[in-house]
């Protein structure tokens, strides 16, 4: 079953083409990766999933919700509100409302937006809370946290909006490199829920051995795409083996074993 498919994704800022036609179908419960070079297209793409950014054409179709986008008319704003109900975004840099404690941002969008009642969207921001490692933190403000245990509390409140599919935005890559752990714990154990999920990622261990398929993308396109375990251990396109060549030398693949809750005491 599809929970989430884009169809010919086009986007161009002035004379730059940034996205060339991308199309891409996650199926429930499927974990996909996006790797590639800064520029490529990857964040740009991902933003067009839940139409923070509004794609020149294309299609996006998502829980029933089909999404048309034809060059130079905006989609409708309705079926907008109604995808982003489906498809929730972590961001890169946290985007949590810093005048709001962490409870208050996991609640604001149930009570506010979803129509829930408070008293049950506290209850369930609390559990949440729980899961993510961060009960004792509830009432703290996102200034007197650290940046993964922000991060942390972003997935949560993307979690308390009961979304079919979570998009990734480079997660850890606004963190200091002893906090990355704790966010890929955490996103790994979503992985491991069988929760739907869409990943832009320099953590190439990560993409490697928590999603079921990557993609590459280099100037726009899909350069290559397959299982993930198959893509890392052959990569048959030139670009994709130096794009892998470069981490390696650089250090940026580990190769020891990928953290967990317990291990990152959460």
């Amino acid at each position: 079953m599809i929970a989430l498919e884009a169809r010919g994704i086009t986007k161009s800022f002035g004379a730059v083409q940034v996205l060339k036609g991308i199309s891409l179908a996650a199926e429930k419960g499927e974990v996909i990766s996006i790797i590639g070079s800064s520029g490529s297209g990857k964040s740009t793409f991902l933003r067009c999933l839940n139409l923070l950014e509004t794609p020149d054409a294309g299609e996006i179709v998502a829980g029933g919700e089909h999404v048309r986008i034809e060059p130079g008319k905006k989609p409708d704003a309705r079926q907008v509100e109604r995808l982003r109900r489906r498809v929730a975004m972590v961001f890169q840099g946290f985007n949590l409302w810093h005048h709001m404690t962490v409870l208050g941002n996991v609640i604001e969008a149930p009570v506010h937006v979803h129509g829930r009642s408070r008293a049950e969207a506290i209850e369930e921001a609390h559990a949440l809370l729980k899961k993510v490692g961060l009960a004792h933190r509830a009432d703290a403000y996102p200034a007197e946290l650290s940046g993964g245990q922000q991060q942390r509390a972003a997935i949560a409140r993307a979690l308390a909006v009961h979304p079919e599919v979570i998009l990734f935005d480079e997660p850890t890559s606004a963190l200091d490199p002893e906090l990355v752990g704790e966010v890929l714990a955490v996103i790994r154990r979503l992985a491991d829920e069988g929760r739907t999920l869409v990943i832009v990622t320099h953590e190439m261990a990560f993409a490697r051995d928590v999603s079921s398929r990557t993609l590459f993308l280099a100037d726009g396109r899909i350069e290559e795409e397959g299982p993930s375990a198959d893509l890392f251990a052959a990569p048959r396109s030139p670009r994709l083996v130096q794009f892998l060549e470069a981490f390696r030398a650089g250090g940026f693949t580990r190769e020891t074993p990928l953290p967990t809750l317990e291990s990152n005491g959460l």
